[in-house]
């Protein structure tokens, strides 16, 4: 494992409102010119499916909609045992498709040989609902905010 690798995963559906926030922030990133030994992903679901986004890197970063920290629109960078045991409450998405992000944080001790370094740069989600695709107005204008600090932590 390179000790200068770093993953982005974005979690989210842009079919489901404000969960497109990770697919947005993914797009956004697709289009810089990310640092050398980032590898940018994109995990639509938080199923397990997505351990493998967590192997082979020394840091991963995880871009979600959260939802209890503060009003719509609002940027927030977690530590990663914050979203596994609970405290932070990621979960916004878990109607849609069963475990958020936390469970599978939870997963990856068992998973992995060796975990990375994990932080979470999540927007507080204003609207949430299946099949209503399209950002709120809150949520879209945090979508640069997201990728410049995600660019600047890969600097």
């Amino acid at each position: 494992m390179a000790s200068d690798t770093v993953h982005i995963v974005c979690f989210g559906n842009e079919l489901h409102g404000d969960d497109g926030f990770g697919p947005a922030v993914h797009a956004r990133l697709a289009a810089a010119s990310l640092p050398a030994g980032v590898r940018l992903m994109r995990a639509d679901l938080a199923g397990l499916a997505a351990i493998g986004c967590f192997e082979n890197c020394h840091r991963a970063i995880v871009v979600d909609a959260v939802a209890g920290f503060g009003p719509p629109g609002s940027l927030h960078e977690l530590d990663a045992t914050a979203i596994a045991d609970g405290s932070a409450r990621d979960e916004a998405r878990a109607g849609f498709h069963g475990a958020g992000v936390g469970s599978l944080l939870q997963l990856l001790p068992a998973a992995l040989d060796r975990l990375p370094e994990i932080r979470l740069i999540g927007v507080e989600a204003g609207h949430i609902a299946a099949f209503s695709p399209g950002l709120s107005g809150a949520v879209a204008a945090a979508v640069d905010a997201a990728a410049a600090r995600i660019m600047d932590i890969c600097a």
